[in-house]
């Protein structure tokens, strides 16, 4: 059974039970770029809407891309507010949301109540849409609660301190660990240099109490990370659903490997090319 085919509390649930998805963000607006990675063996892709310059329209078509490579699709929203994002993302067929900026449990209600159904939220209901083509309007609308996956973004030192009370709130699903605003956040580009508040007590702090509270309250362990370095590191420590990264770094790490790659050959055949600077220095 493809990840697309699996219902989403099967999917859910396997996150709980410690099976690994791994996953990665789409920040170009390209349906092509989603569909050939959602051919690349990813469990899940997430278009991401804060960051990426994709519009409703675009995101429609990608959502469809993901759907036909067997992975879940997932959007990152403007935030907890963003009521229309959150309903647009899921009438379109996302099997779930991933709300940024979180800070307080009565946000993170309201992230929730945007994506469920009543009685427990306020989506509204329609018909017909993407979402409800399969399985008629009473078999998604009906089990939609169930599985649809809501994570919430843990990127601020307020999301910390309140980090008991978000993470026992009712219809959450996974808790997303977003390490670089998280440190910017907490003042720690400024305290040390790159890339050491990576591996710093303070957020090593942090970390600890996030999983603690998520340990305590059923809830999945999220996490972004560029490249693969760390991702031994973060299973150990019980997160299971983790991006490796975006299209673009991807792509800009690779045509970095292969321009490098150009740059050694030539002068081992005693030519003179040297590629010009990257983004990557």
């Amino acid at each position: 059974m493809s990840n697309a085919t699996q219902s989403g509390a099967d999917f859910k649930e396997q996150l709980r039970q410690g099976q690994p998805k791994m996953g990665l963000f789409i920040n170009s607006h390209s349906p092509t770029v989603a569909e050939q990675i959602a051919h690349s063996g990813y469990d899940w892709l997430l278009v991401d809407t804060q960051h990426g310059p994709m519009d409703r329209e675009k995101l429609s078509t990608m959502l469809c891309a993901i759907s036909s490579g067997g992975a879940k699709s997932m959007v990152r929203v403007g935030g907890f507010e963003d009521r229309a994002g959150i309903q647009q993302a899921l009438d379109l067929g996302a099997d779930g949301v991933l709300v940024p900026y979180i800070n307080t449990a009565a946000e993170a209600r309201q992230a929730v109540s945007c994506a469920r159904y009543p009685t427990v939220g306020t989506r509204s209901v329609y018909f017909p849409q993407r979402s409800t083509n399969k399985a008629g309007l009473l078999g998604y609308v009906g089990n939609a609660n169930k599985n649809i996956i809501i994570a919430l973004q843990v990127e601020t030192a307020s999301c910390i301190e309140n980090m008991a009370e978000i993470a026992a709130v009712p219809g959450v699903d996974i808790l997303f660990l977003g390490q670089n605003d998280l440190c910017m956040s907490m003042g720690l580009y400024e305290k040390y240099e790159f890339p050491h508040m990576y591996t710093s007590p303070e957020l090593g702090a942090a970390t600890d109490t996030l999983v603690s509270a998520a340990k305590t309250n059923g809830v999945i362990l999220g996490l972004f990370l560029f490249g693969t370095g760390r991702v031994g590191e973060f299973l150990e420590k019980g997160f299971t659903f983790i991006s490796i990264g975006n299209d673009l770094h991807h792509i800009l790490t690779q045509m970095t490997a292969y321009v490098n790659d150009m740059e050694s050959i030539a002068k081992a055949k005693g030519k003179t090319w040297t590629r010009r600077p990257t983004s990557l220095m």
